[in-house]
C-alpha cells in the first residue's frame, strides 16, 4: 500500500462518511424515541425499559459481533447491518404514521436495531488497520471518533428541528434516510476490502475463546481494558447520569443542561483534533495520565454548585477523556494479529460501552435511596482515582509502552 493522505484514500473516506451518517441516524432514533415515549405514550417510566431494550442486546451480542468480523468481510457486515437498520426505521415510521406504533412494537424493533449495532461496531473498528498504513492508524481513529462526536451533537439538533416541523413521524423518516444513506456509502464494492485473514475453521464458541485467550495473554491489552472500564464506570458513565440531576438540583433549566452536554462534546472534539495532529509515542503513559486528569476534574465536578463552572468542567472532562481512549485504541490496532482483530476490538468495545448502563443503574439506585448526588460522584471519582494511581504504579508494561508510529 502506497503512503497517501487519508483524505485521498477513497476507501477511508467512504468508511468515515458512512459511519458519520449512521451515527447521526442512530442518535436521531434515540432522540425521537425518547420524545415519542414521553409525549405520545405519556409514560416517562417506560423510557428506561425502551433504552434498556435498545442498549443491552447490543452489549450482550458485541463479543459475537467480533467473531463475525473475523470470519466474514467487514464491509459486508457493515453494509448488511446498516441496510437492515434502515429498513427497521422505515417500519417504525410506517407504524407511527398509521398510529399503530405501540410500546411492544417499539421494544421488539428497538432490541433488533440495537443488536445489529453490536455487529457493525467491531467490524468498522477492525477494518481501519486493513485500509490505512500503520503510522496513520492513530490519525484515522481520531478522525472517525471526532466525526462521531459531531454526529452525536448534531443528530439530536436535526431530530429536534425535524420534529418541531413535522412531528415524531418525520423524525423517524429522516433518521431512516440517514441510516440508509450510510448503507449506500458502505456498499462493499465502494470500500474494496482485501481478503479475510482468518481462515481457520472452528466453531464460533472456539473463535470467541481464542479471542479471549489472546486478550488475557497480553498484559498491555488487559491493562488498557481496565483503564477503559475505570473511565466509563467511575467517570463518564456516572457523570452522564448525574448531569441532569445536578442541573435540577441547582435550579437550572433545559438550556443549562444543553450547555453542559455541548461543552462535554466540544471538549472531546477539540482534543480529538489535537491527537490527530500530533505524534504520541508514549501511548500507555498518555492513557493513564488522561484517566487521572479526568478523575481529578470529576472530583471538582462533584463539589462545585455553580452551573457555569460545571459547564467549564464538563469541557475539561470531555477534553481529557479522549487522551485515554484514542492512544490505546491505536496501539491495540497496531499490535494485534489481523486474524483476530475483530474479536479483540469487540472486547475493547465491550469495556468502553458495557459499563455505562451499569453506572447509570448504580447512580440512579443510590440517589433513589437518598444518597446525595454530589457524594455519589465524589465517591465514584475517588475510587476511580485510586485505581488509576494503582495502574500508574503497578502497570509497568503499559506505562512504558512506546509506539513506533
Amino acid at each position: 500500500m502506497e503512503q497517501q493522505s487519508l483524505f485521498r484514500n477513497r476507501t477511508f473516506i467512504f468508511l468515515f462518511i458512512g459511519g458519520f451518517l449512521a451515527l447521526i441516524g442512530f442518535s436521531m432514533f434515540f432522540m425521537t424515541t425518547t420524545w415519542f415515549v414521553i409525549s405520545d405514550l405519556n409514560s416517562a417510566s417506560s423510557l428506561g425499559i425502551i433504552l434498556i431494550a435498545i442498549t443491552v442486546p447490543r452489549i450482550l451480542m458485541m463479543a459475537f459481533g467480533g467473531v463475525l468480523a473475523d470470519k466474514f468481510k467487514k464491509t459486508t457486515i457493515m453494509f448488511s447491518t446498516s441496510s437492515i437498520q434502515g429498513v427497521l426505521l422505515v417500519i417504525i415510521f410506517l407504524l407511527h404514521n398509521a398510529n399503530q406504533l405501540t410500546f411492544l412494537y417499539l421494544i421488539i424493533l428497538g432490541s433488533i436495531f440495537g443488536t445489529l449495532d453490536a455487529f457493525s461496531g467491531p467490524a468498522g473498528t477492525s477494518l481501519i488497520p486493513k485500509i490505512v498504513q500503520k503510522n496513520q492508524i492513530k490519525q484515522a481513529n481520531a478522525i472517525i471518533q471526532g466525526l462521531g462526536q459531531i454526529g452525536f451533537v448534531i443528530g439530536p439538533i436535526i431530530s429536534g428541528s425535524v420534529m418541531e416541523i413535522g412531528g415524531v413521524t418525520a423524525g423517524y423518516l429522516v433518521s431512516a434516510i440517514f441510516v440508509l444513506l450510510s448503507a449506500f456509502f458502505m456498499f462493499p464494492p465502494f470500500l474494496k476490502e482485501g481478503p479475510v485473514v482468518n481462515t481457520i475453521k472452528q466453531t464460533p464458541f472456539k473463535d470467541f475463546v481464542e479471542g479471549l485467550s489472546y486478550v488475557k495473554a497480553s498484559r498491555f491489552l488487559i491493562t488498557g481494558i481496565l483503564i477503559l472500564i475505570t473511565l466509563n464506570f467511575f467517570a463518564f458513565g456516572a457523570i452522564s447520569i448525574a448531569i441532569p440531576i445536578l442541573v435540577e438540583t441547582y435550579g437550572g433549566t433545559p438550556i443549562n443542561l444543553s450547555y453542559i452536554e455541548a461543552a462535554l462534546g466540544v471538549g472531546m472534539l477539540i482534543s480529538t483534533a489535537i491527537i490527530g495532529m500530533i505524534k504520541i509515542r508514549r501511548r500507555g503513559l498518555t492513557s493513564i495520565a488522561g484517566l487521572i486528569a479526568t478523575l481529578i476534574v470529576a472530583v471538582a465536578f462533584s463539589q462545585i454548585p455553580n452551573l457555569y463552572i460545571l459547564t467549564a468542567l464538563a469541557f475539561l472532562i470531555g477534553f481529557t477523556m479522549t487522551f485515554v481512549s484514542i492512544p490505546f485504541f491505536a496501539s491495540a490496532q497496531e499490535n494485534t494479529d489481523p486474524r483476530i482483530m475483530g474479536r479483540v476490538m469487540s472486547i475493547v468495545f465491550l469495556a468502553m460501552n458495557g459499563f455505562d448502563p451499569l453506572a447509570y443503574a448504580t447512580v440512579t439506585l443510590l440517589v433513589s435511596r437518598g444518597f446525595d448526588i454530589q457524594l455519589v460522584i465524589l465517591s465514584f471519582s475517588i475510587v476511580g482515582l485510586i485505581i488509576a494511581l494503582s495502574i500508574l504504579w503497578r502497570g509497568h508494561t503499559f506505562r512504558s509502552y512506546k509506539s513506533n508510529y
